[in-house]
């Protein structure tokens, strides 16, 4: 669920602390040379002779870890260009091993434990001519297939810019909220993180501020899947065939659910690059209606404040989000404290009012003396969802890993323990009844810990 991202080294020394001592080196013994006799000349002369070839193989050094940083600064692209359109992709192979254990209409995600299956195929393209861009992207996966980004837009010339179509809600510090890791953290699965829904977002920057104004038509919708809603990138409230009510009987094959629609998006991130720990410190705002079907109207809001800290090459990223859905009892689940949220072609229950607390921890580590890796970035975080409803457990998920990166390739390695996340272990012997562990978003009856292994490898073209 990550994305391939290019970095940029800040600074970097024109000469090396091997070359400059080498320098030195040199220069005095040439100028005991001078006042030397014969034999001492001759001695002098065969290490001035060797500190020349050791400096030599500085500078070969030196200029092949410049090369290196050049090619990690702007790697070489094999992406086609068709005038003022660039077309790339990406295929992406995932080896998972853990608790998990597929079965029914759970999620396809991680049924194979201890082997490999296709990830994802994607085909995305942009569009950069004058002041007129745009991103398209489209996926694949094993079953069903969907559009994650669609639009156009221009690029003003005081800096603003305007994004029309499918595009990322602007919500949390960044475009993936606080996390490194290929799972991202649990605003995620609250479609509070990465979420994609159809619209217009102006961005523009002021002095120390970067701000975002959004307005969304609905979400990005139901594209090519088996559910009857949830084939889409992002997870938003969707209909449903078939819910479950509180007393854990299941209803009959109408079709039910929430449909969003009219949100709007402020954000506000203030940037004080020039203290001794570069930081952004910001809020997020998101309000929106939900159209019932089979069920009345409602409505929802999240408010966050989020933080990102940097020193040398640790960035500390953290954030605490409060969101409530407010519905009525007449829905899918009989009950105002759950609502279906679906993505990657599966719903699920999902807690209607719960705070979000999330941090990440992580350290880029730049291998310019490497010829086969460019970059690792290993990373520690932390994320729950905090319930209102005291019978109702929380959801933890702790991930422990590390990206790393070769030109075209990106690889996620990530060992996750979590007590509350479907795609990491068992949601429940029996989900058919809520009290025994529906929805690892929702209810958690049965609060089992699980853990999952999961190696990632992305090629990006």
């Amino acid at each position: 669920m990550g994305v391939f991202s290019t970095f940029k080294v800040a600074t970097r020394a024109t000469l090396s602390p091997v070359t400059i001592i080498i320098s030195i080196s040199i220069t005095m013994v040439v100028a005991q040379a001078a006042h030397a006799d014969d034999k001492q000349a001759n001695d002098l002369e065969a290490q001035i002779k060797e500190l020349n070839q050791q400096l030599e193989e500085a500078r070969a050094a030196e200029e092949l870890a410049e090369q290196r940083l050049a090619e990690i600064e702007d790697p070489s692209s094999s992406d086609i260009k068709l005038g003022p359109v660039t077309i790339g992709g990406a295929m992406r192979i995932n080896y998972v091993s853990g608790d998990y254990v597929k079965s029914g209409d759970q999620p396809q995600r991680g049924g194979n434990g201890g082997n490999f299956e296709l990830d994802t195929f994607r085909i995305n393209a942009s569009l950069d001519y004058e002041q007129l861009i745009g991103k398209f992207e489209y996926r694949w996966y094993d079953g069903y297939s969907f559009l994650h980004t669609g639009w156009v837009g221009y690029d003003y010339a005081d800096g603003g810019e305007l994004q029309v179509g499918v595009t990322r809600v602007p919500f949390g510090p960044g475009a993936y909220g606080v996390s490194q890791s290929w799972f991202f953290d649990q605003h995620y699965y609250l479609g509070l993180a990465d979420d994609m829904d159809l619209g217009a977002k102006y961005l523009i920057t002021k002095g120390n501020w970067n701000l975002a104004f959004a307005y969304f038509l609905s979400s990005e919708g139901n594209w090519n899947g088996a559910s009857e809603d949830s084939a889409r990138y992002s997870y938003d409230t969707v209909k449903w065939t078939s819910g479950l009510a509180a007393n854990g009987d299941v209803i009959g094959a109408a079709v039910n659910g929430y449909e969003e629609k009219n949100q709007f998006n402020l954000r506000a991130i203030y940037q004080m690059q020039h203290h001794a720990i570069p930081t952004d410190i910001g809020f997020s705002l998101q309000y929106g209606e939900l159209d019932g079907v089979g069920a009345e109207d409602g409505d929802h809001w999240a408010a966050s404040a989020h933080m990102v800290n940097s020193y040398n090459n640790f960035t500390l990223a953290t954030q605490i989000t409060r969101y409530e859905i407010n519905i009525s009892d007449d829905n899918p689940l009989g009950t105002d404290k759950l609502i279906p949220m679906g993505a990657y072609d599966f719903a699920w229950p999902v807690a209607t009012m719960a705070w979000i607390p999330a941090m990440s921890l992580s350290y880029k580590y730049t291998t310019t003396e490497l010829p086969w890796l460019d970059y690792a970035l290993p990373y520690i975080e932390y994320s729950s969802i905090v319930k209102d409803v005291d019978e109702f457990n929380d959801s933890e998920m702790i991930t422990l890993g590390a990206a790393w990166a070769h030109h075209g390739w990106y690889i996620y390695t990530d060992l996750v323990h979590s007590n509350g996340n479907l795609f990491i272990g068992n949601i429940g012997d029996d989900y058919s009844n809520i009290s025994d562990g529906v929805g690892d978003f929702g209810v958690v009856g049965n609060d089992r810990w699980n853990t999952r292994f999961n190696i990632n490898f992305g090629y990006y073209f």
